[in-house]
């Protein structure tokens, strides 16, 4: 059974539909980008599967739980992330924690203090939250998700508010909580650059239904038909046309080759180094964004 799981769900705010019944699931172990522009239903998604808002038709079921009859058991379970961090501004950064401990039945001042260092908020413990700049309360909202070992943690844009520093250690020690303590994690966000070497496996949103789901591999398998091969070459691009090759563009010993199928790459590049010497080779718009928009296009 999975982790997570959602059936035919479906949710409506006062007659506009933020999730059109969707059903995904989500396996133990797994990072998982849930993906999709702003108003694409993820943090809705987020608040049905913690049981903070109820569904309109459709079942739910997490870590063994019924979100709707069992939120609060749940919870104690799971590690929430919201765009708002949810602090009391009048208090300290280290009282804040200690506040949330007691809430899930731990008022562990070690695990506090551990949390405030690993991301760098040991100096500030003692100032009242209202005074943090933007990327402390974001990194204190994550001290708070984690502060009782969640199973299963849910992040809402972590990154936002963050400069690329501190976006990239919290992106590392969420690799690190998944692979050395087994947290199973879901990351929703639209900042898909973020998170293309992140996660296992992506589930595409738009506007409250499933686009599409499966591994970058799988992903470029289905939606990656027309390659761009790019090429650090000195070969003249006359040869390269005499030969037979399709090439897009050539300029300052950058060619890019149009391939029909992935699995023509190989011996491409054999043909090609037959006429000389190639320094690098690459496929281009393999990336994840550039994905998505395919698979927008495809789906649209």
């Amino acid at each position: 059974m999975s982790l997570l799981q959602m059936d035919h769900v479906s949710k409506a705010y006062d007659g506009t539909q933020a999730i059109d019944d969707l059903s995904l699931a989500v396996e133990a172990g797994e990072i998982v980008g849930l993906l999709g522009p702003n108003g694409a239903g993820k943090t809705t998604c987020v608040r049905l599967l913690t049981g903070v808002i109820h569904p309109d038709q459709g079942e739910l079921k997490v870590l063994g739980l019924d979100p709707t009859l069992q939120g609060d058991a749940l919870r104690r379970q799971c590690g929430v992330l919201t765009e708002s961090a949810g602090l009391y501004p009048h208090i300290s950064g280290r009282d804040n924690l200690l506040f949330f401990g007691r809430l899930y039945g731990s008022d562990d001042l070690d695990r506090c203090d551990e949390l405030l260092d690993r991301f760098g908020l040991q100096e500030a413990k003692h100032r009242s939250v209202g005074t943090y700049s933007t990327g402390m309360k974001k990194r204190l909202g994550i001290a708070r998700a984690l502060l009782h070992r969640p199973t299963l943690l849910f992040l809402d844009e972590p990154t936002n508010g963050l400069d690329p520093e501190g976006a990239r250690d919290l992106l590392t020690y969420i690799q690190y909580l998944n692979r050395d303590e087994r947290v199973t994690v879901v990351v929703c966000t639209h900042l898909l650059r973020q998170v293309e070497s992140l996660c296992h496996r992506y589930i595409f949103l738009h506007r409250g239904r499933l686009l599409e789901v499966g591994t970058l591999k799988e992903l470029e398998t289905k939606y990656l038909t027309d390659i761009k091969l790019a090429l650090e070459t000195d070969i003249p691009e006359a040869s390269l046309r005499e030969a037979g090759f399709t090439v897009l563009a050539a300029a300052a010993e950058r060619t890019v080759l149009r391939i029909a199928d992935r699995s023509q790459v190989p011996e491409v590049l054999r043909q090609v180094t037959a006429l000389g010497s190639v320094y690098s080779a690459e496929i281009l718009e393999r990336d994840l964004e550039t994905l998505y928009f395919k698979v927008r296009g495809e789906q649209a």
